[in-house]
């Protein structure tokens, strides 16, 4: 995993020059997303991934900061944590995610693990389901879905779970986050809301913007007695 890191990084990391997103190369990126957490988000194609395969950067104040790969089904096949860096990729899977599944009958179950760059694995099982019902944003029309996913260690213990709500694209076949409640084995509860509240195309004003543009005020907290970007925090 190292050496796919480092041809990653090599061949196309995500940057920011003159404050737009440089597409790797051989590329070519479809929409940016602007969301309602101080985040933005840009997806894109490669022409050396197999035919259906997507990229998805997102990127805070501070610039890009996580990417991944899913497949037309949206399989989860890797990603990239690009401040540690990190990076985990698909491991066995049980039970395949289906987009295709869950649009034809309206949920789809999923079982699969990853495995870091250190050897740890992970095991996540959950479902996804249509709720019926679109919304239109930004021109764009979506579909309200919801979800629920529990991610164990090697050994079988619980690490965490999430749920919520979240938004899809039939035509792009992608996933975009809502609400989310999440909690831990240790007790810790959060919950979030990421919502697109814009879609920039190729030759409009905002397309490959490199800055956020919502929420950013709401992202900052009182930190021992100084308020500072949640960027800047230390996560859980």
């Amino acid at each position: 995993m190292k050496v796919l890191l480092t041809v990653l990084l090599l061949s196309g990391a995500p940057a920011l020059a003159a404050g737009k997103f440089v597409v790797p190369e051989g590329c070519e990126a479809f929409v940016t997303v602007q969301h309602s957490d101080c985040q933005v988000s840009y997806h894109y194609t490669c022409s050396r991934d197999p035919e259906g395969d997507q990229w998805s950067v997102y990127a805070g104040p501070d610039g890009p900061y996580y990417m991944s790969r899913i497949d037309r089904e949206t399989r989860w096949i890797e990603s990239h944590d690009l401040i540690t860096p990190e990076s985990d990729r698909l491991g066995k899977e049980t039970e395949p995610a289906s987009f295709t599944a869950l649009l034809d009958t309206g949920r789809d179950d999923f079982d699969f693990t990853t495995i870091s760059g250190t050897g740890e694995v992970r095991r996540y099982a959950g479902h996804d389901a249509l709720r019926g019902g679109t919304v239109t944003i930004d021109g764009v029309t979506l579909e309200r879905t919801e979800f629920a996913l529990e991610t164990f260690a090697a050994d079988g213990s619980f690490l965490h779970r999430r749920s919520g709500r979240q938004l899809i694209s039939r035509d792009w076949r992608l996933f975009f986050a809502d609400t989310e409640h999440f909690e831990n084995a240790f007790g810790d509860v959060e919950d979030s809301t990421s919502t697109p509240i814009t879609f920039a195309f190729p030759d409009d004003k905002g397309f490959l913007s490199g800055t956020p543009q919502f929420g950013c005020d709401q992202m900052m907290t009182l930190l021992d007695g100084a308020l500072v970007p949640a960027s800047d925090r230390g996560q859980p």
